[in-house]
């Protein structure tokens, strides 16, 4: 029998940022966390890109992300793959 493992300030709710985790009362995805983090942003500095997030969520978000690497890895290919569809079906909509 396998714990249930809760991360505190993240939740995946069907309806709400395409199903992904994201940080509760936002719309801000634990991939847009990482992106930043990833661009070599220290928690603090994330802050700056999303003022309305407690240092204790951004730090939620990373914990969430270094536990389900593979899964978000995975989040991040899917997007990819939409915006490269999007691309090569409306090319003058995109730079």
């Amino acid at each position: 029998m396998s714990a249930l493992i809760t991360y505190a300030h993240i939740v995946r709710k069907p309806r709400i940022c395409g199903g992904f985790p994201h940080v509760e009362g936002t719309r801000i995805r634990v991939m847009d966390v990482v992106a930043l983090h990833k661009r070599g942003l220290s928690p603090a500095e994330i802050l700056d890109s999303y003022d309305h997030l407690s240092l204790a969520q951004v730090h939620s978000a990373l914990a969430y992300y270094y536990d389900h690497e593979d899964e978000i890895e995975q989040e991040f290919n899917q997007v990819r793959r939409f915006a490269e569809r999007f691309k090569a079906k409306h090319p003058g909509l995109v730079r």
